[in-house]
């Protein structure tokens, strides 16, 4: 993996445990020469992760839409500040520039993007590794929902195994260095739509 994109939340938190978390996501991703794809902000969980990676000597890639670069602090110092049009713009390119993505605790914003990716794969558009860092039990509640998703038979299971979980950076890097995604005959692809 060359690029990991990272969603997050533009807050901190009231945990400590969640600026903790983006400071060590940080040193493995650099630790094992992988790049950051993340919002381009400098404020929050997000600032944090960026911050940690750029003080490691390692690579960022913001991405930022136009009507956001005001509202978010734009992050003066990254290695490659990408302006965009829009949202949509925003999340088809941090997905054309990473080969995965993992989601550290964030909001509204973090959740969106997170399910967007998983149906992007479930779909087949790309057949890349999503993760969820579980941060002081931060996303327990949704595992244990996804899990309830597939007992009502609104989730298939394969899908629901796409989603990897670890509340450990290390863990969670080598889960998704091992993915394999569904068999293509278990995916839905762009030619059944």
């Amino acid at each position: 993996m060359k690029n990991i994109c990272v969603y997050c939340g533009s807050s901190p938190g009231r945990r400590t445990e969640f600026l903790q978390a983006a400071e060590a996501l940080a040193a493995e991703l650099v630790a094992r020469d992988i790049g950051l794809v993340y919002g381009g902000a400098s404020i929050g969980i997000m600032g944090a992760l960026a911050d940690a990676v750029l003080a490691q000597g390692g690579r960022v890639i913001g991405v930022i839409p136009e009507a956001l670069a005001v509202r978010e602090v734009p992050h003066p110092n990254v290695t490659e500040m990408r302006v965009v049009t829009s949202m949509h713009e925003r999340k088809a390119m941090m997905e054309a520039l990473s080969d995965g993505f993992i989601a550290l605790p964030g909001g509204l914003g973090t959740l969106e993007e997170l399910f967007e990716i998983l149906t992007w794969g479930q779909l087949g558009f790309h057949q890349k590794p999503c993760g969820l860092l579980d941060v002081a039990g931060y996303y327990q509640h949704l595992a244990t929902f996804l899990d309830h998703c597939v007992t009502e038979q609104l989730l298939q299971p394969q899908y629901r195994a796409m989603l990897l979980e670890a509340d450990d950076p290390a863990k969670l890097l080598k889960l998704m260095e091992n993915y394999r995604p569904p068999p293509r005959d278990q995916r839905i692809s762009r030619d059944d739509l």
